[in-house]
């Protein structure tokens, strides 16, 4: 999995002109599924984003996670983290989970979120989205799974 983490200050998702979801404080997670992912990708994924220091505290300093500051996550799919642009000009997306694999393990990430006290909103999987935010700092952080030993 590779989530693309962003701190907003509001952040939105619009489908066909509607508002689907939208948070305050929070955090933009921009999430791509990987063929191989599994449950243990979402639970190290949860865990990570779940407790990341990224917010300000009094002293300015990036001390404070999600729950601290009141937090909440806009989740929004995206397969496009998984383009294969090596070769020519269009981009290549067999990497990229299919949504019989893909729409469960999104599901189950927004549950597990949802179990750990983390109001969360969402786009619709594999809808045409427009999304809006402020990025707060701006602080923009990648993981991606395939990097760690999990």
């Amino acid at each position: 999995m590779k989530a693309v983490i962003q701190r907003v200050s509001r952040a939105s998702v619009e489908i066909e002109g509607k508002v689907t979801g939208e948070i305050e404080q929070g955090l933009l997670v921009l999430l791509g599924i990987h063929t191989l992912d599994t449950s243990k990708e979402v639970d190290y994924l949860v865990r990570k984003i779940s407790q990341m220091r990224i917010f300000e505290d009094e002293n300015g300093k990036m001390n404070l996670d999600l729950k601290q500051v009141g937090g909440k996550i806009l989740l929004i799919s995206q397969f496009t983290l998984y383009a294969d642009t090596k070769k020519g000009n269009r981009p290549g997306f067999n990497d990229a989970a299919k949504p019989e694999i893909a729409i469960p393990l999104y599901e189950e990430f927004i549950n597990k979120l949802s179990k750990n006290n983390i109001e969360v909103q969402t786009g619709t999987f594999g809808a045409d989205m427009q999304i809006n935010l402020i990025n707060n700092g701006p602080v923009t952080i990648v993981i991606d799974t395939l990097d760690v030993n999990i």
